[in-house]
């Protein structure tokens, strides 16, 4: 019987051509507060030819952090070194650290005790770029439950956050080595999901991520048309996990803004059209299964419209929309219909020639003319309350003539 005790963490480095950085990345695991007793790392080595199998191996030699080093043949991307790793982690909790990246002294101890305190199965610590941006809205403040369905912690789908383990050997969660990017939005999405609830240590900086010299990033290779195949992947995801309705409408936000509109901005105006027509085709199969008004009321009304021509297949006017948007032109607040309710008048707006409803220009959520903040809470009594409101003070106003 293996009388090894077992580790609070697994810390898995899936590590490609990773060097000088991945010196630092492996001392910030020697230096944590919790304790090289309480840590071990399982190294995977995705066929380097930089020195960082011979660094990875003479690291395990002299570290007091129990680590394992396996070198393999090279896998094309990050998600069979960690599936390698998750084959052989022991500890109460894995965390993904890439080699690039590095963890605040107290990352591990924080998050590990934010688990332990909440029962929870995902843990989110605070991220900080080294030259470049990360996600930020989530770590507004700690919580040890944070809603998937209010909270931003949708937006932030990347691998490096802590485990449980015994939930990713419940469901038996891998990543899928078949996609050549967004693999850890799935993998993050579904612990999210069919996890027991999800924390946020927002008052420490837990996790750096680091922007390489040398361009060498995974989210780097590949085409568009893999992207298309992780957003279809990630919203039938959601699409098997949450039935329909309003909780599965705000998961859809995510793959919607965070991923298709990016594949429609104002780069598309300089590709050919013979480009432009196959990301419309792309999208295609996703906005008819998943685009809805639920889906489109959650977002702003420029964002929206490049997301309905893209559903509607409007090519002409999506590119008229992008030509507005790249010109920063200012769209005016409109009251409008019988409601009165506030629109934004972008291009097409009322021209029924297109097809584009004029609900696709109404303000639902916190939006922008310009420097002017519109709330979709901003509109006029209707019109039969105007009337009413005229009345009276016709009558009030006689009245006082009588006087």
């Amino acid at each position: 019987m293996n009388s090894e005790p077992v580790p609070d963490v697994t810390v898995i480095v899936g590590a490609y051509e990773a060097m000088p950085y991945l010196v630092r990345c492996l001392e910030s695991v020697e230096t944590q507060t919790l304790g090289a007793d309480r840590i071990e790392i399982v190294a995977v080595d995705d066929g380097s030819s930089d020195g960082t199998g011979e660094y990875l191996e003479k690291f395990a030699a002299e570290s007091k952090v129990s680590t394992r080093v396996l070198r393999q043949a090279n896998s094309g991307g990050p998600s069979g070194p960690r599936n390698v790793g998750l084959g052989l982690a022991r500890g109460r909790y894995v965390f993904f650290l890439d080699a690039d990246d590095y963890l605040g002294d107290e990352a591990l101890e924080r998050m590990v005790a934010m688990a332990d305190r909440a029962g929870t199965d995902v843990v989110l610590g605070k991220m900080e770029g080294v030259n470049r941006g990360v996600p930020g809205s989530m770590f507004g403040r700690t919580q040890e439950r944070a809603d998937v369905y209010t909270s931003n912690v949708i937006f932030t789908l990347s691998a490096q956050k802590l485990f449980r383990r015994e939930l990713l050997v419940r469901l038996g969660l891998r990543f899928e080595e078949g996609l050549i990017t967004g693999e850890d939005a799935l993998f993050t999405m579904e612990a999210y999901l069919s996890g027991n609830g999800v924390s946020i240590v927002a008052d420490y900086v837990c996790y750096y991520l680091v922007r390489r010299d040398d361009g060498k990033h995974a989210t780097a290779r590949g085409g568009y048309a893999p992207r298309f195949e992780s957003l279809q992947a990630l919203m039938d995801l959601i699409a098997r996990l949450v039935p329909p309705g309003a909780e599965r409408d705000q998961l859809m936000v995510r793959p919607f803004t965070v991923g298709l509109l990016q594949q429609f901005g104002a780069g598309l105006l300089k590709q050919p059209e013979s480009e432009q027509l196959h990301k419309m085709e792309l999208a295609a199969p996703m906005t008819a299964a998943y685009w809805n008004k639920g889906v489109a009321d959650r977002i702003k009304v420029g964002e929206r419209l490049i997301l309905t021509c893209v559903a509607m297949g409007r090519l002409n006017e999506l590119k008229d929309i992008l030509e507005f948007v790249r010109a920063k032109t200012v769209p005016q607040v409109v009251h409008h219909g019988r409601a009165g309710r506030l629109h934004l008048a972008y291009p097409h707006f009322r021209d029924r020639r297109t097809g584009i409803p004029d609900e696709a220009y109404v303000v639902t959520v916190p939006d922008w003319s310009g420097s002017r903040r519109v709330m979709p809470s901003s509109k006029p009594r209707p019109p039969a309350a105007r009337r009413a409101v005229r009345k009276v003070r016709r009558h009030l106003r006689r009245l006082q003539a009588r006087r």
